[in-house]
């Protein structure tokens, strides 16, 4: 394929700006959980709570859920180029922040900042891909996409954990620094506009209940996989709220002739299947992430680093599958990788929900492997496919939506297993006398809950994979 199209009779150089957004994408999406290893640390130095460190993550995700949904407008808004330069200064400045952090106070105002850069730059890359290359080549361009945003966040707690070890925390945001300095001018330098900007109208009242809707609903979320108690008003009434504007916002989108989220992508049929299967995978990989290390640490008795080392070939196979998949996209269509792909997961997530507290870890790193190899078939396939059903003026919407929901499905998933693992967890304690290796059992009978409830989630995928055409076109 040549490194050079023509979009609107402009010279674009397609790989030195894809470089430039893989090699900010992957330290983006690293930065989302690699310092999850690093929050008992940061509970000693800073002399916070555990409830109060957990702002780290949670302040991350309800940036992103908040910004991404109204990043289809900034896309039609301002160029390419501005909206990637905006970013990159955001996360630069996000990430010198963090390194050089003297308070918690800082740490979290940086932690917000990388957020933005986040949230502005994946629905741009998406976009982008989709307008600088050929249809019979999207494949191929999203799975190379799926590599770096999929493994990322899986080496990222592995990787910071040897980084934290060897030197300290700060170091995390010090390595990463280079890197992102480096898109930064790579962008400067072949970055072009490729989109067409019709500059609409903010409507204000649209932008304050996208707001609410989904920043509500990723926070209550995240607030009940911290406190599982899904009757708490911390939980109850953000999602309350965010439920109702998400409605309000809704309804007004369709009634708006520049619409903030023009929701009038799932008149595509095939664009609401792909959804539906990005979510409901992102159900599973997410909730995994989180539910594997726990089985791994409290249930085997293994230590943080090695659980690390032991998820980190899933995440390694999962990226390069998303490549593979990514080819077979382009030369037999979705059909086949996603159903494969879905049955593949359904069977590893129900042979997870068997295990016990005499599992081998080798069971684990294949069944994770297994796992992070299907999802990746799924994901890439059904993905690209979504978003080959649009027409080029709705791509800024479709993947502003595919990139919300993909968060708030992470946040429904974390929540829903974490609940999942303390109800078995507590109903075993609840029956059996204290021992020795009380606690490690009742975290078994806890995941086997978990992941019971995903082989549901994995089933429903596997039955909305039918519905995939088989033309690629």
């Amino acid at each position: 394929m040549s490194n050079e199209v023509s979009v609107s009779s402009e010279k674009v150089q397609i790989w030195p700006i894809m470089i430039s957004f893989l090699i900010s994408g992957f330290i983006g999406m690293f930065s989302e959980t690699a310092l999850n290893i690093a929050l008992s640390d940061l509970m000693e130095i800073f002399h916070i709570t555990p409830s109060t460190v957990q702002w780290l993550t949670t302040i991350y995700l309800l940036t992103f859920g908040i910004l991404v949904p109204v990043s289809g407008f900034f896309m039609k808004r301002f160029t390419t180029r501005q909206l990637f330069v905006t970013s990159l200064l955001f996360s630069v400045a996000g990430f010198a922040a963090a390194a050089t952090a003297p308070s918690f106070e800082v740490l979290l105002a940086a932690r917000v900042g990388q957020a933005i850069g986040s949230a502005l730059l994946l629905p741009l890359m998406f976009n982008t891909v989709l307008l600088i290359f050929p249809q019979e080549k999207r494949g191929t361009a999203m799975g190379i996409v799926g590599f770096v945003i999929m493994s990322a966040p899986a080496v990222g707690p592995t990787l910071a954990g040897f980084i934290t070890e060897s030197m300290s925390w700060h170091w995390i945001f010090w390595i990463s620094e280079p890197f992102l300095i480096l898109s930064l001018l790579c962008g400067l330098r072949y970055m072009r506009n490729v989109s067409v900007i019709t500059k609409p109208k903010i409507d204000v009242l649209s932008v304050v209940l996208s707001t609410i809707g989904f920043g509500g609903i990723v926070f209550g979320f995240s607030q009940a996989g911290e406190v599982l108690d899904w009757t708490s008003a911390p939980v109850m009434i953000p999602l309350i709220a965010g439920s109702a504007a998400l409605c309000i916002f809704s309804l007004r989108q369709m009634a708006l002739k520049q619409p903030v989220l023009n929701l009038r992508v799932f008149r595509y049929p095939l664009f609401t299947l792909g959804i539906l299967l990005v979510i409901l995978c992102m159900m599973v990989i997410l909730a995994s992430v989180i539910l594997l290390p726990i089985y791994l640490q409290e249930g085997l008795g293994i230590s943080m680093i090695l659980a690390g080392l032991i998820m980190m070939p899933g995440g390694i196979i999962n990226g390069i599958m998303s490549q593979v998949t990514g080819r077979l996209f382009d030369w037999i269509g979705p059909r086949g990788p996603v159903i494969s792909g879905a049955l593949l997961m359904t069977a590893v997530v129900f042979l997870l929900s068997r295990m016990t507290a005499d599992t081998s870890p080798v069971f684990v790193i294949a069944m994770h492997s297994f796992l992070m190899m299907g999802t990746a078939m799924v994901m890439t396939a059904a993905q690209t496919n979504a978003l080959n059903q649009l027409p080029h003026i709705l791509y800024p919407d479709g993947t502003a939506i595919m990139t919300t929901l993909q968060q708030v499905a992470g946040a429904v998933g974390t929540a829903l297993g974490m609940c999942f693992l303390s109800v078995g967890q507590q109903a075993y304690l609840a029956v059996h006398e204290a021992g020795a290796d009380i606690q490690a059992a009742s975290v078994a009978v806890g995941t086997q809950q978990a992941f019971s409830f995903l082989t549901l989630v994995s089933a429903a995928a596997l039955v909305l994979s039918l519905f995939i055409k088989s033309s690629k076109r």
